[in-house]
C-alpha cells in the first residue's frame, strides 16, 4: 500500500505541473493535441516526477500501465479498440493504425488526467457551426450577447468577428 501512496503522490505532483496540451490539430469540427505533441510535453515531467508508462497492443486492446519508478507501483487501464470501424479512403491496416494511435492518446490522457482537446461537452455549450455563424452576423445586440455566452467557438476568428459586430451595435 505504501508504494501506491508514492505513486499517487508522484502523479499528483505531475498533474500540478502539466499544462493543458492543445495544439489545435484539426479533426472533423474539433481540434485536439496529437500524440507527438502530448509526448513531447509529458515525457520530461514524467521523468522529473519519477513516473513512466507503457502502452501495449494486445489482441484488440490497448493496455496502458502507469508506473512509479522507485516503488514499482502501477495503475493500469485496458481499452478495447473497435474492429468494425470504416474510414473513407483507408485500407484495413491504416484503419487499425489510426485507431491504435487514437486510443493510445485517449487512454494516456485519461490515466494521467490530461486535457488535450477543446471539451465542449463538459462546458455544456453547443459548438458554433458555420451555418449558425453566418445567421448570427445579422442578429441584434441582445441576441448576439446571448449567443456569445451560449456557444463554444472552435474557430476563434468567428468569435472575434461576432464580438466586433456586437461592439459596433453598442456604439449605435
Amino acid at each position: 500500500m505504501e508504494s501506491k501512496i508514492e505513486l499517487y503522490k508522484a502523479l499528483a505532483a505531475f498533474q500540478q505541473e502539466v499544462p493543458t496540451i492543445h495544439e489545435g490539430t484539426k479533426g472533423y469540427g474539433y481540434t485536439y493535441a496529437n500524440l507527438n505533441k502530448i509526448l513531447s510535453i509529458i515525457n520530461p515531467l514524467l521523468k522529473k516526477n519519477g513516473l513512466g508508462f507503457t502502452q501495449v497492443f494486445e489482441g484488440h486492446s490497448i493496455n496502458t500501465t502507469l508506473f512509479h519508478i522507485e516503488s514499482g507501483a502501477t495503475i493500469e487501464s485496458v481499452l478495447e479498440v473497435p474492429r468494425d470501424v470504416v474510414l473513407k479512403g483507408m485500407n484495413h491496416f491504416q484503419i487499425i493504425g489510426s485507431a491504435i494511435t487514437y486510443y493510445r492518446r485517449y487512454s494516456l490522457s485519461s490515466i494521467l488526467g490530461l486535457v488535450t482537446d477543446v471539451d465542449a461537452d463538459a462546458t455544456g455549450k453547443e459548438l458554433m457551426t458555420d451555418a449558425k455563424f453566418e445567421k448570427a452576423k445579422g442578429f441584434k445586440l441582445d441576441h448576439l450577447n446571448i449567443l456569445l455566452e451560449t456557444y463554444k467557438f472552435s474557430k476563434p476568428q468567428q468569435r472575434k468577428e461576432l464580438e466586433e459586430i456586437r461592439d459596433k451595435l453598442k456604439k449605435q
